[in-house]
């Protein structure tokens, strides 16, 4: 089996690129751009995978406020022409989605499961979970696996991640202020790189949440950082208004992961010890 990564050297793209081994293309933005159906074609025509894996977004949660069509063209409709390219070579498509797709909810305390009807709250989520939509309609051999807080170790470091801003700002600051009314689940990309490589060597096409186990908010989660590594900083918790952020996040978008595990078999950790392994390789 051939498998191409879209996003290679990205934080979940890398760790893809270790899991799969051989069998694994990498193929990053300068190899193929998304949003262009000829830059699709050519590469698949001259690699002819079996599986094509599309980590690539636009991630900027805030700024897709004031660029929704940089977001929509990133995440939905780049999305359907690599799944119209692939549905018309045989190939499998596997979409990375996000937990954003849910928030309308505000009441919400328990996981979210695949069935739960979403409700985006910026117009990140909202091309998200359009992107969803366009590449389960457009390929019949697809995947979409939604997840949360993605933090790995990058070839190319780009725009890092929760952790490693954690650790950069502690370097300068004794005390920080932290979001603590975001519930989720932040996810080890090692860890789901693992339970996807299982996965699509599988015929169970669908929709799937994958994330690590457990529950915090992004203060709880940067306060498990700095006790792990010993870092004297004080973590003050502020609400998401206090913050002020462009774009709404949701107050809770935990994932039921159960059925991912079902069909793989694969446990996924607990974050607080996937942090730790994480912290240890830092």
């Amino acid at each position: 089996m051939t498998i191409a990564v879209i996003g290679s050297h990205g934080q979940l793209g890398t760790d893809l690129m270790r899991v799969l081994g051989d069998d694994v293309v990498g193929l990053t933005h300068a190899d193929i751009e998304i949003t262009e159906p000829v830059s699709i074609a050519v590469q698949l025509d001259k690699h002819s995978p079996d599986t094509v894996i599309n980590t690539a977004a636009y991630n900027l949660v805030d700024k897709a406020e004031e660029e929704p069509e940089a977001a929509f063209n990133s995440n939905a409709f780049g999305p359907l022409h690599l799944a119209r390219a692939c549905a018309a070579r045989d190939i499998t498509l596997v979409h990375v989605s996000t937990d954003y797709v849910f928030g309308q909810d505000t009441h919400r305390t328990t996981p979210y499961i695949e069935d739960d009807a979403p409700g985006p709250v910026s117009v990140y989520g909202t091309s998200k979970l359009a992107g969803e939509h366009l590449v389960i309609a457009a390929c019949p051999k697809s995947f979409i696996v939604r997840t949360c807080g993605l933090y790995g170790n990058p070839t190319s470091l780009g725009k890092g991640n929760f952790v490693r801003t954690m650790l950069r700002l502690a370097q300068d600051c004794d005390e920080l202020s932290i979001v603590d009314d975001q519930h989720c689940t932040p996810t080890s990309t090692a860890d789901l790189a693992t339970a996807m490589a299982t996965l699509i060597r599988t015929d169970s096409y669908g929709l799937y949440h994958c994330t690590n186990t457990g529950v915090t908010t992004w203060c709880g989660l940067a306060s498990a950082i700095f006790k792990i590594t010993g870092l004297d900083v004080t973590v003050k918790p502020i609400t998401s208004n206090d913050f002020g952020a462009p774009a709404r996040r949701p107050s809770y978008s935990v994932l039921n992961c159960d059925c991912i595990m079902s069909v793989t078999g694969v446990t996924m950790p607990h974050w607080r010890a996937a942090l730790a392994s994480y912290l240890a390789d830092v």
